[in-house]
């Protein structure tokens, strides 16, 4: 599988990178990171960009390379998710906005109809954004903010983040145990 990780700058940061660290090291991923992105993970996380590529077997690609691999249909990604996704970025998405790779790889991967993930995270939502996720979910686009099940009995931040990823994960068709499932 060729997947898509773009990060861009609404809070939570650290939810990506928990993503991340838990794929697959089958999977090839190709991550972005937007500007906003790597100003909340030194916010948020203390940590800049150049700690996460040295730690890890990933492609990673500037916002503003649009050239990139992933900016072409031809490349033949697989899939893509904004985790978590701005409402800036999914307000471009939903009216064609490709002004850097994100939203570049976003149109690209959209016309060729392949599976696109946006994870928004804000509270609450605007009207705009409501229907601005409404737009893209009716393009057959997954918005699947991230939302705690209960259910699972998450004890810890990790166990809490492991839900989500989890459930990301099954949304990607990436087998996972992350959770404990509903029986």
């Amino acid at each position: 599988m060729k997947l898509i990780v773009a990060i861009t700058g609404a809070s939570g940061v650290n939810l990506s990178l928990k993503f991340l660290e838990k794929l697959p090291s089958s999977i090839d991923t190709y991550v972005v990171f937007s500007k906003s992105a790597k100003l909340a993970l030194k916010l948020e996380n203390n940590q800049n960009i150049k700690e996460i590529k040295s730690s890890s077997n990933l492609t990673f690609y500037k916002e503003n390379q649009i050239d990139a691999s992933i900016a072409s249909g031809s490349f033949g990604a697989d899939a893509m998710i904004i985790l978590p996704c701005s409402m800036n970025t999914l307000a471009k998405c939903a009216v064609g906005i490709s002004d850097n790779l994100i939203t570049r790889a976003f149109s690209v991967m959209l016309k060729e109809k392949k599976n696109i993930i946006l994870s928004p995270r804000e509270m609450p939502y605007s009207t705009i954004a409501l229907e601005n996720m409404l737009k893209l979910s009716n393009l057959n686009v997954t918005i699947a903010p991230p939302v705690l099940g209960y259910y699972s009995q998450q004890q810890t931040l990790e166990d809490m983040e492991n839900f989500i990823v989890g459930k990301l994960f099954d949304l990607l068709k990436i087998e996972n145990n992350l959770y404990t499932r509903w029986k």
